[in-house]
């Protein structure tokens, strides 16, 4: 017999101010992981939720939440762990948003910002405490952060947490928390680190598995760029020509690599950025701001925001730098093409050097597809017939001309 998926937020056991909050949003119709994960959750019942990041998780789980806390109760009565600081400031941002006709506090709790005024908040009482594991330990040795009333603990981007190293952090938070609790795990991947986790600290949980649908990017054009490592910037400078993209991301993979980037522009192209773990949180703060508000056009970045974020403006991904690791190309793909743009779809291109051909096809097994390439004009080394990166086929190609770096660009990102 087929499971009936809910078509509407009205299915969905929802309150009168929830729904009412929602239409305010403009949102009409749950998303599927919303659809499917709200009514486990609503009920108490460990969850696992896995899907793609910017298919509204955050809306599955805070919905639930609101629904279920004393809101009478200023005690912090739900915890939610993030991998980044970005990422808790856009889960309190969305929890704030959805929670519009409800008496909700909340607190983000994250480092890089003055942690006087993150325990001034939980002093005055927060329901929802929303935070990087780091912080979180720090304001339990200090005695500010109480989690003897929680009711609810939210594990989001799990996989990442773990990917970072976090895992003895959250384990170390998990025991402090109430044995009798819901525990809600969401991820894009469930590696065996994060199944063990939930083996440990989890109770009997229901599985939402959107993965297979979500991991191909039924959404989002992808291609692959053949290049000579001497023309790698040139290429990307005509990319960015022939594409034209509204709002792009350029991952790089290393710090440096995303700073020499924008180097490279030195100053010719207006409207671009670069964003990385040694950059001040305020300086975070002020370009994802500005990247929110489109003020800047180009965002050169590491995986430091390769899941989580929600811009939904973001019309290109390019690849600078193969992913060590193809769940991150599924992370960093996934930032266009995202729910709130259902009316135009996203493209991402991945530049693959002649000795990456192995990530490449790791990359093509992880979404189930072969990437076309993309043809690069007036550049000879790129031919859209050639499958795969082998040498021969690299080296028959004309040599390659170094960068120049005087080189004028010549083109808006419009």
């Amino acid at each position: 017999m087929t499971e009936s998926i809910p078509q509407s937020f009205e299915e969905l056991g929802l309150s009168a101010e929830s729904l009412a909050a929602l239409r305010q949003l403009g949102f009409a119709k749950p998303s599927p992981i919303q659809a499917r994960f709200i009514p486990i959750a609503i009920t108490g019942r460990d969850c696992i939720g896995q899907a793609q990041t910017g298919t509204g998780k955050t809306a599955a789980f805070v919905l639930p939440l609101l629904e279920r806390l004393d809101l009478d109760d200023r005690r912090t009565q739900a915890l939610v762990l993030t991998p980044t600081r970005e990422l808790s400031q856009q889960v309190a941002d969305e929890a704030h948003r959805l929670s519009s006709e409800h008496e909700l506090t909340t607190a983000c709790c994250v480092g890089g910002r003055p942690i006087r005024q993150q325990i001034d908040q939980l002093k005055s009482g927060a329901q929802v405490v929303i935070g990087t594991p780091g912080r979180v330990i720090d304001l339990l040795a200090r005695r500010v952060l109480s989690v003897e009333n929680l009711k609810c603990v939210i594990l989001d981007e799990a996989d990442r947490m773990l990917d970072i190293g976090f895992r003895p952090d959250i384990e170390r938070i998990l025991k402090q928390c109430p044995k009798e609790r819901q525990t809600l795990l969401l991820s894009a991947t469930l590696p065996p680190p994060v199944e063990r986790l939930a083996q440990r600290y989890m109770i009997d949980p229901e599985r939402v598995d959107l993965s297979v649908k979500t991991v191909a990017g039924d959404t989002i054009d992808q291609y692959v760029i053949p290049v000579d490592p001497d023309r790698k910037f040139r290429t990307l400078v005509q990319l960015l020509k022939q594409e034209r993209p509204q709002q792009a991301i350029v991952f790089t993979r290393t710090k440096r690599g995303a700073e020499n980037v924008l180097k490279k522009f030195r100053g010719k192209l207006p409207g671009a950025a670069f964003i990385h773990g040694d950059l001040a949180q305020s300086a975070r703060d002020r370009i994802m701001l500005r990247f929110r508000e489109r003020k800047i056009r180009l965002l050169i970045a590491t995986d430091v925001v390769g899941r989580g974020i929600d811009v939904s403006t973001i019309s290109h991904i390019i690849n600078y730098d193969v992913p060590e690791d193809c769940d991150d190309y599924v992370h960093r793909v996934g930032r266009t093409g995202r729910l709130s743009s259902t009316e135009s779809r996203g493209t991402a291109f991945t530049l693959v050097c002649r000795d990456e051909g192995g990530q490449l096809t790791n990359i093509e097994k992880r979404i189930n597809r072969m990437l076309e390439s993309y043809p690069i004009e007036g550049f000879e080394t790129q031919r859209p017939v050639a499958r795969r990166l082998t040498v021969d086929e690299l080296e028959s190609a004309e040599p390659a001309a170094p960068d120049e770096e005087e080189e004028e660009f010549g083109f808006m990102l419009t």
